[in-house]
C-alpha cells in the first residue's frame, strides 16, 4: 500500500513540474538563482540539514576565462534519511548527500532541477524501503517548493 501511495505522490508532484533529463525534477523558480540558492539554504538550516558545500560553477568558470551563465550547485543531506537508504541500496551513496542545482537558462527562465527519487529506486534497484523514499520525496518536494516560490 505505501508504494502505491509513493508512486502517487511522485506521479503529482511530477505532472506540475517540468522534466529534463531522465531521472531530473526541475521547477521554475520566481527568484534569480541568487535569492533561489539563499531560500534554499533557509530552508535547509531551518530543518536541520547539513550543508555540505555550495558551488557558484560561473565563478570558476571565470577563474579560467570562460564564461557561463549563473550556475550554483548546493550539497546537502541528513544521515538520519541518506543511512536508512544506503541500507537499502548501498551502492546509493554514490547519488548522496543530495545535490539541488540552480541556474539560469539561455532564456533567461531560473530552473531549480534535483535527481527524483523514484530514478534512484531504478539505477540501484532499491526494493523495500519505502519508508526513507517516501521521506526523501516529500522533503526534497518541500525544498524545491520553498525554494522557488
Amino acid at each position: 500500500m505505501l508504494i502505491i501511495k509513493l508512486t502517487l505522490l511522485t506521479f503529482l508532484l511530477l505532472s506540475s513540474i517540468g522534466f529534463a533529463a531522465d531521472g531530473l525534477i526541475q521547477l521554475k523558480s520566481h527568484h534569480s538563482v541568487k535569492q533561489t540558492t539563499k531560500n534554499l539554504l533557509d530552508v535547509l538550516k531551518k530543518k536541520g540539514m547539513t550543508v555540505f558545500k555550495v558551488i557558484n560553477h560561473k565563478k570558476g568558470a571565470k577563474k579560467v576565462g570562460k564564461k557561463l551563465r549563473p550556475t550554483t550547485v548546493v550539497i546537502f543531506g541528513n544521515p538520519k534519511v541518506g543511512t536508512p537508504l544506503m541500507q537499502c541500496a548501498q551502492t546509493a551513496a554514490i547519488d548522496l548527500p543530495q545535490k539541488a542545482l540552480i541556474y539560469k537558462d539561455a532564456k533567461g527562465q531560473v530552473w531549480y532541477a534535483y535527481n527524483n527519487p523514484q530514478y534512484l529506486v531504478t539505477r540501484h534497484n532499491i526494493k523495500e524501503c519505502e519508508k526513507p523514499l517516501a521521506k526523501i520525496t516529500k522533503a526534497l518536494g518541500n525544498f524545491a517548493k520553498a525554494a522557488t516560490k
